[in-house]
């Protein structure tokens, strides 16, 4: 089952949209939106799967689904929480500045509560007020839960995951210093993200969802070139099972939580970084890893930033090479 929010009002109109993205169904009746759905998901799920099979067999009412009429599936969310479980992008980057990697970063998840108070539509612009501050994509997974009570174990934690999608994950990289020499975390250096225009059921991945991770090639494009392609399913040292539980080990969570996984990265064949795409490696889903890279391999970074006229698309195809999550395209912009 695949579900989106129509642009209305601040928290959306809940639809139900079709496994090929091609169309959707209103869901008002059964809950405006989808923080409603959530809220009340032992009621709705059923109902919202009966309407979403009608869907598929053209037995209700259906209007055509345009990504760029998509806002955020949830605009608006109680709770953002974003992991990094990918340890070879976090052991890459503190490499480059010659910091070393302590032992817990492979045992213990590294998590930051990220602002909730308004997530970009897939394809509205990504606002920078100056190019000077760094602006990078973070291309992840996400997850949404229901109500997880404090203290569930990692393996309980899956059986709460209601929903998968992707997320752009904004940085103002040269911010992030300077913020974490405070020793308090991110907050100007983390504006508001992008959700993908569909969030998906687990059930509907099939054998891509298993274990608490989402395989398959996260497709990252730069100015309509490949940036990066690697599998959403290798080298996560941490599952979303065990992201959840990291998270609710001192307080319960509630339904329309929203939980990351982190910059997604894969080393290349040989144990070594990734390599850049042209030279057929998987890439980055980042600029900022490519720019470690460079600094381990020859001393400096190269690769600039986002400047404005940039834009981003990231996406994950299906076997047949049909989107499964829709794309989220983004241009930067002068604010």
């Amino acid at each position: 089952m695949k579900l989106a929010s129509l642009k209305h009002g601040r928290d959306g109109r809940l639809v139900v949209v079709s496994n090929d993205l091609h169309w959707f169904t209103d869901a008002f009746l059964i809950a405006p939106t989808l923080q409603a759905a959530l809220d009340d998901w032992e009621r709705c799920e059923p109902l919202l799967r009966a309407l979403a099979e009608s869907l598929e067999h053209e037995a209700v009412p259906q209007g055509r689904f345009r990504e760029h009429d998509a806002a955020a599936p949830l605009p608006r969310a109680y709770q953002w929480a974003d992991g990094s479980a990918y340890v070879n992008h976090v052991e890459l980057v503190r490499k480059a500045r010659g910091a070393e990697m302590p032992a817990s970063f492979w045992t213990d998840p590294l998590m930051y509560q990220g602002g909730s108070d308004s997530f970009l539509s897939p394809r509205d612009p990504i606002p920078l007020a100056d190019e000077a501050w760094g602006c990078d994509m973070e291309a992840e997974i996400v997850v949404v839960v229901g109500d997880v009570p404090q203290g569930v174990t990692a393996e309980e934690a899956l059986e709460h995951i209601r929903l998968v999608g992707l997320v752009n994950d904004v940085s103002l990289r040269n911010l992030i210093p300077a913020e974490l020499g405070k020793g308090f975390g991110f907050v100007q250096s983390k504006p508001a993200s992008a959700l993908s225009p569909v969030f998906v059921t687990p059930d509907a991945l099939g054998d891509r969802w298993k274990a608490g991770k989402l395989s398959g090639a996260l497709s990252v494009q730069l100015n309509g070139q490949d940036f990066g392609k690697a599998d959403a399913g290798v080298d996560m040292t941490f599952d979303f099972g065990t992201l959840i539980a990291h998270l609710a080990r001192a307080r319960p969570l509630t339904a329309g939580t929203i939980i990351g996984s982190g910059t997604v990265s894969n080393k290349d064949a040989d144990g070594g970084p990734g390599k850049p795409v042209s030279e057929g490696g998987l890439g980055y889903s980042c600029i900022a890893e490519v720019r470690t890279v460079e600094t381990i391999l020859r001393g400096a970074a190269e690769t600039p930033f986002l400047t404005y006229g940039d834009t981003v698309r990231i996406e994950m195809l299906d076997d047949r090479h049909h989107s499964i999550f829709g794309a989220i395209e983004q241009t930067v912009q002068k604010l």
